[in-house]
């Protein structure tokens, strides 16, 4: 106890100086030089140990998890030392309240945010006022260092109702500009931008797949507009960047999770052509980041989060904030990836004669956050995660697919047209009657199937046609089903 509150002291005065920086932006541009960044990992560190001093006195979950892992208070404390929270060892194991400090939800000011789970009931998430507030706050001061504008007009294009994107975007911006909330819309888009004219300037908010269907597929002149991009909700690829800043001054993608928050890290221009330059140089992009294709790549700051990385290679999330409303202590997303510092970055790039100022001319030296995405069996689609449960779903709930298909492949890919597309590979049974539907009809089963199963999926299934789901039919043992190795679990997420 004692230990705690000499921590929370010195927090506490920290917290102060921190909220007095953060109200503005010229002082919040402090914290992103080089020779404090030492500094404020050590914040973030002991800031992490509050959190984690707090849920073990007052979270019931957490206290029940550390009593299971087997840890205990002996020698030098490591965030390190602790057990890592999943879905499964935490999230589906307790309660809402249990989850909670006190073992219950706060009586007022709280906001709670959904999402789907594997097994198609939804998670649900509580946010307190107070980390509402920091994240609101953060957010405008992130709006106003990246655009240092007023008066624009928001449209949020994120799903709306429980999620947790679209609400904490609107609640969070609605100060800072002219706000509508549109949702996944592209007809009320294009009436809003049709109803205000080009004589405004326009930050759009929402997922790649759903922005790139609308400038696609718009009836408006997009070249008289001024309009900037933020997307987020899955990955974008650099061809689909180039695509859309035929349209948009600026594409910047944001990096969080309904499990977490979001806007937990966001790309900069340096990340932006750093990963340019990644594509083009495979070899620097495997010295950087262990692989030839390059990740998503965002900075984060290391005073509110403390980001590790497994030994199976996967990011582990510790929000160093007391006044949430439940702990979050080494999450594990099932995101694989990793950190680097900018100094570290500097000396890798040094080492290969690249100079890290030729990626921008105004840079921050927050630590980057790089992500190649979800290690577990989902697919991203259009901001929903297609899950293999959910296609086991939709063949056992058709007769004839039940009989005669033996498994299944999932893979999401970008066409010619750098258009989103879902295909669904199935294998059918050894001395199948070949009796399977014809392709139309297999993918109206498929897509409604997926309306049916999967929440996510319903709700994002108006932005794009039918069409965008495809299946393939292989009989046994053949195409991508051909060499499968019978003693380990079958593969039902794959490559294009």
């Amino acid at each position: 106890m004692l230990k705690r509150l000499s921590i929370q002291s010195v927090l506490w005065v920290l917290w102060l100086l921190r909220t007095a920086i953060s109200k503005d932006r010229r002082t919040y541009v402090m914290m992103n030089l080089g020779r404090f960044q030492p500094v404020l990992e050590k914040i973030g560190v002991l800031r992490a140990q509050a959190v984690y001093l707090k849920a073990r006195q007052r979270c019931p979950a957490y206290r029940q998890l550390l009593k299971e892992s087997g840890h205990r208070d002996a020698g030098r404390w490591e965030l390190s030392g602790l057990p890592v929270m999943t879905k499964e060892n935490y999230v589906k194991r307790y309660g809402i309240e249990e989850r909670c400090y006190d073992g219950k939800i706060p009586a007022s000011g709280v906001v709670i945010d959904e999402s789907s789970g594997s097994s198609g009931v939804p998670n649900n998430w509580v946010r307190s006022a107070e980390e509402r507030e920091d994240v609101r706050r953060i957010l405008q001061l992130n709006y106003q260092l990246i655009y240092r504008d007023s008066g624009c007009i928001l449209l949020n294009c994120f799903a709306l109702g429980p999620w947790a994107t679209g609400m904490n975007v609107s609640m969070s911006l609605v100060d800072v500009g002219i706000l509508k909330s549109i949702g996944p819309d592209q007809g009320k888009l294009e009436n809003t931008l049709e109803l205000f004219g080009t004589g405004y300037r326009y930050l759009i908010f929402g997922y790649p797949p759903f922005v790139k269907s609308f400038v696609d597929n718009t009836r408006l002149d997009l070249a008289q507009y001024r309009m900037d991009l933020v997307v987020g909700g899955e990955g974008i690829s650099e061809a689909v960047r180039t695509h859309l800043l035929r349209h948009f001054r600026t594409v910047i993608s944001s990096y969080g999770a309904s499990d977490l928050e979001i806007n937990i890290g966001v790309e900069t221009e340096m990340t932006i052509n750093l990963r340019r330059r990644c594509v083009e140089d495979r070899e620097l992009s495997r010295e950087l980041f262990g692989r030839e294709t390059p990740p998503m790549i965002f900075q984060y700051n290391p005073v509110d989060y403390v980001v590790e990385t497994s030994e199976d290679g996967e990011l582990l999330f510790t929000i160093g904030r007391q006044t949430s409303a439940a702990p979050k202590i080494r999450y594990n997303l099932r995101d694989v990836g990793g950190t680097i510092t900018y100094r570290r970055l500097e000396h890798l790039l040094a080492a290969r004669g690249v100079d890290v100022e030729e990626f921008a001319e105004r840079r921050s030296r927050f630590p980057l956050l790089y992500v190649y995405g979800r290690s577990d069996l989902t697919v991203p689609f259009y901001g929903a995660k297609v899950y293999p449960s959910d296609v086991e779903e939709v063949i056992y709930a058709h007769p004839l697919l039940a009989r005669e298909v033996n498994s299944f492949q999932l893979t999401s890919y970008e066409d010619e047209q750098i258009n989103r597309r879902l295909k669904v590979r199935l294998e059918t049974v050894k001395g199948s009657s070949g009796a399977m539907p014809r392709e139309a009809e297999l993918r109206d089963i498929f897509f409604d199937g997926l309306c049916r199963f999967n929440q996510d999926f319903r709700e994002v299934a108006k932005m794009f046609p039918r069409d965008r789901v495809e299946t393939e039919v292989h009989t046994f043992e053949t195409g991508p089903f051909n060499g499968r190795d019978i003693r380990v679990k079958n593969k039902y997420v794959s490559e294009l």
